[in-house]
Protein backbone atom coordinates (compact mmCIF):
# COMPACT_ATOMS: atom_id res chain seq x y z
CA UNK A 1 0.00 0.00 0.00
CA UNK A 2 0.87 3.58 -0.33
CA UNK A 3 1.15 6.10 2.96
CA UNK A 4 0.54 9.77 2.44
CA UNK A 5 1.74 11.92 4.43
CA UNK A 6 1.40 15.45 2.77
CA UNK A 7 -2.43 16.51 1.61
CA UNK A 8 -3.44 17.62 4.57
CA UNK A 9 0.08 19.37 6.49
CA UNK A 10 3.54 19.26 6.24
CA UNK A 11 5.02 16.56 7.76
CA UNK A 12 8.40 16.91 7.23
CA UNK A 13 8.58 20.24 8.48
CA UNK A 14 6.43 20.63 11.26
CA UNK A 15 6.29 16.69 12.81
CA UNK A 16 9.24 14.97 12.02
CA UNK A 17 9.68 14.00 15.30
CA UNK A 18 6.31 12.69 15.31
CA UNK A 19 6.86 10.81 12.50
CA UNK A 20 9.53 8.71 13.29
CA UNK A 21 8.58 7.90 16.74
CA UNK A 22 5.20 6.42 14.71
CA UNK A 23 7.59 4.37 12.59
CA UNK A 24 9.67 3.09 15.38
CA UNK A 25 6.09 2.14 16.87
CA UNK A 26 4.72 0.57 14.20
CA UNK A 27 1.28 2.39 14.03
CA UNK A 28 -0.85 5.54 13.67
CA UNK A 29 -4.10 6.94 14.34
CA UNK A 30 -5.56 9.28 12.05
CA UNK A 31 -8.60 10.73 12.78
CA UNK A 32 -11.50 11.22 10.55
CA UNK A 33 -11.44 14.85 9.44
CA UNK A 34 -15.63 15.12 8.76
CA UNK A 35 -16.10 12.91 11.50
CA UNK A 36 -13.48 13.25 14.08
CA UNK A 37 -14.71 10.65 16.41
CA UNK A 38 -13.89 7.89 13.51
CA UNK A 39 -10.84 6.45 13.96
CA UNK A 40 -8.38 4.56 11.96
CA UNK A 41 -5.36 2.83 12.85
CA UNK A 42 -2.61 2.14 9.74
CA UNK A 43 0.20 -0.10 10.82
CA UNK A 44 2.98 1.28 9.41
CA UNK A 45 5.37 -1.77 8.80
CA UNK A 46 7.87 -2.90 5.74
CA UNK A 47 5.94 -5.92 4.55
CA UNK A 48 2.21 -3.48 4.51
CA UNK A 49 3.58 -0.06 3.68
CA UNK A 50 5.44 -0.52 -0.05
CA UNK A 51 5.93 3.22 -0.35
CA UNK A 52 5.91 6.73 1.60
CA UNK A 53 4.43 9.70 -0.31
CA UNK A 54 5.92 12.74 1.13
CA UNK A 55 4.52 15.92 0.10
CA UNK A 56 6.37 19.20 1.47
CA UNK A 57 7.65 23.08 1.58
CA UNK A 58 10.61 21.97 3.81
CA UNK A 59 12.01 18.45 3.87
CA UNK A 60 15.56 19.30 5.99
CA UNK A 61 14.07 17.98 9.48
CA UNK A 62 13.54 14.71 8.16
CA UNK A 63 16.87 14.35 6.08
CA UNK A 64 18.66 12.78 8.68
CA UNK A 65 16.15 9.77 8.52
CA UNK A 66 15.41 9.39 5.23
CA UNK A 67 18.63 6.30 4.62
CA UNK A 68 17.04 4.70 7.42
CA UNK A 69 13.55 4.73 5.83
CA UNK A 70 15.45 2.71 3.03
CA UNK A 71 17.26 0.86 5.08
CA UNK A 72 13.99 -0.52 6.57
CA UNK A 73 12.56 -1.02 3.35
CA UNK A 74 10.47 1.47 2.90
CA UNK A 75 10.04 2.53 -0.65
CA UNK A 76 10.17 6.44 -0.98
CA UNK A 77 8.39 9.14 -3.18
CA UNK A 78 8.99 13.20 -2.81
CA UNK A 79 7.42 16.17 -3.95
CA UNK A 80 9.32 19.41 -2.57
CA UNK A 81 7.19 22.62 -3.44
CA UNK A 82 9.42 25.93 -3.98
CA UNK A 83 8.04 28.51 -4.88
CA UNK A 84 9.03 32.86 -5.95
CA UNK A 85 6.44 34.04 -2.74
CA UNK A 86 7.66 35.92 -0.68
CA UNK A 87 6.69 36.68 2.73
CA UNK A 88 4.10 38.13 2.11
CA UNK A 89 2.50 34.89 0.54
CA UNK A 90 4.46 32.57 2.32
CA UNK A 91 5.01 33.60 5.80
CA UNK A 92 6.93 30.57 7.18
CA UNK A 93 8.59 28.93 4.37
CA UNK A 94 12.41 28.88 4.59
CA UNK A 95 14.29 31.28 2.29
CA UNK A 96 14.41 29.86 -1.07
CA UNK A 97 18.13 29.64 -1.47
CA UNK A 98 18.10 27.85 1.62
CA UNK A 99 15.37 25.43 0.43
CA UNK A 100 16.87 24.43 -2.94
CA UNK A 101 19.96 23.61 -1.01
CA UNK A 102 17.99 21.02 1.04
CA UNK A 103 16.42 20.55 -2.27
CA UNK A 104 19.72 18.65 -3.60
CA UNK A 105 20.94 17.43 -0.65
CA UNK A 106 17.49 15.45 -0.62
CA UNK A 107 18.19 14.76 -4.22
CA UNK A 108 21.46 12.88 -3.16
CA UNK A 109 19.82 10.84 -0.55
CA UNK A 110 17.10 9.58 -2.67
CA UNK A 111 18.35 10.37 -6.43
CA UNK A 112 15.67 11.78 -8.83
CA UNK A 113 13.91 9.22 -9.67
CA UNK A 114 12.14 9.30 -6.07
CA UNK A 115 12.20 13.20 -6.34
CA UNK A 116 9.65 15.88 -7.98
CA UNK A 117 10.21 19.28 -7.88
CA UNK A 118 6.72 21.58 -7.36
CA UNK A 119 6.09 24.95 -8.57
CA UNK A 120 2.32 25.31 -7.70
CA UNK A 121 0.29 27.04 -7.13
CA UNK A 122 0.41 29.89 -9.88
CA UNK A 123 -1.48 32.85 -9.64
CA UNK A 124 -0.51 36.20 -11.33
CA UNK A 125 -0.52 39.61 -9.82
CA UNK A 126 0.63 43.48 -10.01
CA UNK A 127 3.95 42.01 -8.50
CA UNK A 128 4.31 38.49 -9.82
CA UNK A 129 3.53 39.28 -13.15
CA UNK A 130 4.29 36.33 -15.61
CA UNK A 131 7.50 37.69 -16.46
CA UNK A 132 8.39 37.44 -12.81
CA UNK A 133 7.45 34.02 -13.10
CA UNK A 134 9.37 33.08 -16.14
CA UNK A 135 12.40 34.84 -14.44
CA UNK A 136 12.67 33.08 -11.30
CA UNK A 137 11.20 29.97 -12.52
CA UNK A 138 14.66 29.97 -14.82
CA UNK A 139 16.89 30.71 -12.14
CA UNK A 140 15.27 27.89 -9.99
CA UNK A 141 15.42 25.29 -12.53
CA UNK A 142 18.87 26.36 -13.22
CA UNK A 143 19.92 25.78 -9.83
CA UNK A 144 18.13 22.27 -9.24
CA UNK A 145 19.29 21.09 -13.02
CA UNK A 146 20.39 17.38 -12.54
CA UNK A 147 18.57 16.91 -9.32
CA UNK A 148 15.31 15.54 -10.82
CA UNK A 149 13.53 14.77 -13.91
CA UNK A 150 10.12 16.75 -13.21
CA UNK A 151 8.77 19.59 -12.43
CA UNK A 152 4.61 19.98 -11.80
CA UNK A 153 3.03 23.01 -12.03
CA UNK A 154 -0.87 24.57 -11.24
CA UNK A 155 -2.39 27.23 -11.47
CA UNK A 156 -4.60 28.45 -8.74
CA UNK A 157 -7.91 27.04 -7.51
CA UNK A 158 -9.99 29.49 -5.83
CA UNK A 159 -11.24 26.82 -2.81
CA UNK A 160 -13.54 28.63 -0.31
CA UNK A 161 -10.75 28.32 1.74
CA UNK A 162 -8.46 30.34 -0.53
CA UNK A 163 -11.27 33.46 -1.04
CA UNK A 164 -11.39 33.57 2.58
CA UNK A 165 -7.90 33.76 3.72
CA UNK A 166 -6.33 35.59 0.10
CA UNK A 167 -9.08 37.67 -1.15
CA UNK A 168 -6.99 39.77 -3.74
CA UNK A 169 -6.86 36.21 -5.83
CA UNK A 170 -8.36 36.19 -8.71
CA UNK A 171 -8.29 33.23 -11.45
CA UNK A 172 -5.62 32.74 -14.04
CA UNK A 173 -7.55 32.65 -17.47
CA UNK A 174 -6.88 30.02 -19.86
CA UNK A 175 -5.16 32.17 -22.33
CA UNK A 176 -2.58 32.89 -19.32
CA UNK A 177 -2.44 29.63 -18.56
CA UNK A 178 -1.27 28.46 -22.09
CA UNK A 179 1.26 31.78 -22.30
CA UNK A 180 2.98 31.18 -19.32
CA UNK A 181 3.06 27.59 -19.51
CA UNK A 182 4.62 27.17 -22.79
CA UNK A 183 7.19 29.85 -21.28
CA UNK A 184 7.91 27.31 -18.26
CA UNK A 185 7.90 24.19 -20.41
CA UNK A 186 10.51 25.91 -22.81
CA UNK A 187 13.00 26.85 -19.82
CA UNK A 188 12.41 23.51 -18.58
CA UNK A 189 13.04 21.70 -21.32
CA UNK A 190 16.68 23.25 -21.59
CA UNK A 191 17.74 22.15 -18.05
CA UNK A 192 16.69 19.19 -18.66
CA UNK A 193 12.91 19.32 -16.80
CA UNK A 194 9.74 17.84 -17.77
CA UNK A 195 6.74 20.01 -16.58
CA UNK A 196 3.81 17.83 -15.72
CA UNK A 197 0.45 19.76 -14.69
CA UNK A 198 -1.81 18.60 -11.69
CA UNK A 199 -5.41 19.26 -12.25
CA UNK A 200 -5.08 21.06 -15.42
CA UNK A 201 -6.72 18.70 -17.73
CA UNK A 202 -4.89 18.19 -21.01
CA UNK A 203 -4.51 22.35 -22.28
CA UNK A 204 -0.54 21.86 -21.98
CA UNK A 205 -0.60 18.88 -23.48
CA UNK A 206 -0.02 20.38 -26.96
CA UNK A 207 2.99 22.46 -25.80
CA UNK A 208 4.75 19.27 -24.57
CA UNK A 209 3.67 18.60 -20.80
CA UNK A 210 2.65 15.74 -19.61
CA UNK A 211 -0.77 15.82 -18.33
CA UNK A 212 -1.60 12.08 -16.80
CA UNK A 213 -0.89 13.91 -13.41
CA UNK A 214 1.93 13.71 -10.38
CA UNK A 215 1.18 10.77 -8.13
CA UNK A 216 0.11 8.40 -10.07
CA UNK A 217 0.62 4.45 -10.06
CA UNK A 218 3.16 4.57 -12.65
CA UNK A 219 4.91 7.21 -10.90
CA UNK A 220 4.44 5.56 -8.12
CA UNK A 221 6.00 1.93 -9.51
CA UNK A 222 9.11 4.28 -11.12
CA UNK A 223 9.95 5.69 -7.71
CA UNK A 224 9.69 2.04 -6.16
CA UNK A 225 11.55 0.36 -9.31
CA UNK A 226 9.34 -2.76 -9.34
CA UNK A 227 5.67 -3.25 -10.10
CA UNK A 228 2.85 -3.02 -8.15
CA UNK A 229 -0.67 -4.18 -8.29
CA UNK A 230 -2.96 -1.33 -7.35
CA UNK A 231 -6.65 -1.84 -5.85
CA UNK A 232 -9.17 0.15 -7.82
CA UNK A 233 -9.45 4.10 -6.66
CA UNK A 234 -11.71 7.05 -7.46
CA UNK A 235 -10.31 10.42 -7.19
CA UNK A 236 -11.79 12.84 -5.37
CA UNK A 237 -12.03 15.23 -7.99
CA UNK A 238 -12.40 14.70 -12.03
CA UNK A 239 -9.89 17.27 -13.11
CA UNK A 240 -7.15 14.95 -10.69
CA UNK A 241 -5.68 11.94 -11.98
CA UNK A 242 -3.42 11.38 -9.01
CA UNK A 243 -3.71 8.18 -7.16
CA UNK A 244 -4.47 8.85 -3.47
CA UNK A 245 -5.13 6.52 -0.68
CA UNK A 246 -4.59 7.33 3.03
CA UNK A 247 -3.03 10.39 4.75
CA UNK A 248 -1.90 10.44 8.22
CA UNK A 249 -2.09 14.10 8.31
CA UNK A 250 -4.55 16.36 9.80
CA UNK A 251 -5.65 20.00 8.22
CA UNK A 252 -5.73 23.41 10.02
CA UNK A 253 -1.83 22.57 11.14
CA UNK A 254 0.38 23.32 9.03
CA UNK A 255 2.71 26.61 10.06
CA UNK A 256 3.77 27.94 6.52
CA UNK A 257 0.50 29.66 6.85
CA UNK A 258 0.32 29.91 2.84
CA UNK A 259 -2.28 32.56 1.95
CA UNK A 260 -3.14 30.23 -0.34
CA UNK A 261 -3.18 27.51 1.13
CA UNK A 262 -6.41 25.06 0.56
CA UNK A 263 -5.65 22.55 3.71
CA UNK A 264 -5.85 25.55 6.45
CA UNK A 265 -9.09 27.02 7.86
CA UNK A 266 -7.54 30.42 9.25
CA UNK A 267 -4.23 30.73 11.41
CA UNK A 268 -6.05 30.79 14.73
CA UNK A 269 -7.17 27.56 14.05
CA UNK A 270 -3.81 26.50 13.62
CA UNK A 271 -2.60 28.09 16.59
CA UNK A 272 -5.10 26.08 18.20
CA UNK A 273 -4.41 22.44 17.16
CA UNK A 274 -0.52 22.64 17.48
CA UNK A 275 -0.57 23.39 20.71
CA UNK A 276 -2.09 20.13 21.39
CA UNK A 277 0.85 18.28 19.46
CA UNK A 278 2.45 15.68 21.55
CA UNK A 279 5.41 14.38 19.53
CA UNK A 280 4.55 11.27 21.96
CA UNK A 281 1.25 10.88 20.92
CA UNK A 282 -0.23 8.21 18.22
CA UNK A 283 -2.29 10.66 17.16
CA UNK A 284 -0.93 13.91 15.05
CA UNK A 285 -3.07 16.35 17.04
CA UNK A 286 -3.67 15.28 21.04
CA UNK A 287 -4.50 12.32 22.18
CA UNK A 288 -7.35 9.82 22.65
CA UNK A 289 -10.91 11.33 23.12
CA UNK A 290 -14.43 9.45 24.85
CA UNK A 291 -16.08 8.24 22.10
CA UNK A 292 -13.68 7.75 19.72
CA UNK A 293 -14.08 4.35 17.90
CA UNK A 294 -10.91 2.85 16.08
CA UNK A 295 -11.27 0.99 13.05
CA UNK A 296 -7.88 -1.41 11.69
CA UNK A 297 -7.58 -0.32 8.28
CA UNK A 298 -7.33 -3.06 6.09
CA UNK A 299 -3.66 -3.21 4.43
CA UNK A 300 -1.47 -5.31 2.48
CA UNK A 301 1.57 -5.25 0.23
CA UNK A 302 0.74 -4.33 -3.58
CA UNK A 303 3.91 -5.65 -4.62
CA UNK A 304 3.26 -8.74 -7.04
CA UNK A 305 3.91 -11.89 -4.88
CA UNK A 306 4.33 -10.42 -1.84
CA UNK A 307 3.51 -12.05 1.94
CA UNK A 308 2.90 -9.94 5.04
CA UNK A 309 5.23 -11.70 7.38
CA UNK A 310 4.54 -9.30 9.71
CA UNK A 311 7.06 -6.90 11.87
CA UNK A 312 10.47 -5.87 10.74
CA UNK A 313 12.98 -4.43 13.07
CA UNK A 314 12.85 -0.04 12.60
CA UNK A 315 15.14 2.41 13.32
Amino acid sequence: MILNTGQRTDIPAFFSEWFVNRVNEGFVLVRNPYNPSAVTRFEIRPDLVDLIGFCTKNPKPLLPFVGELDACGYGQFWQVTITPYGRDIEPGVPDKQECLETFKKLAELVGKERLVWRYDPIFLSQKYTADYHARAFEKMAAALCGCTNYCVISFIDLFPKVRRNFPEAREVGADEQITLGKKLIEIAARYGITIRTCGEGNILEPYGAETSGCMTPAIYERALGQPLVFPRFTPSRKECACYLSCDIGAYSTCQHFCRYCYANSNPQAIKQNVALHDPRSPFIIGGPLPGDVIHQAEQRSWKIGARNDGQRELF
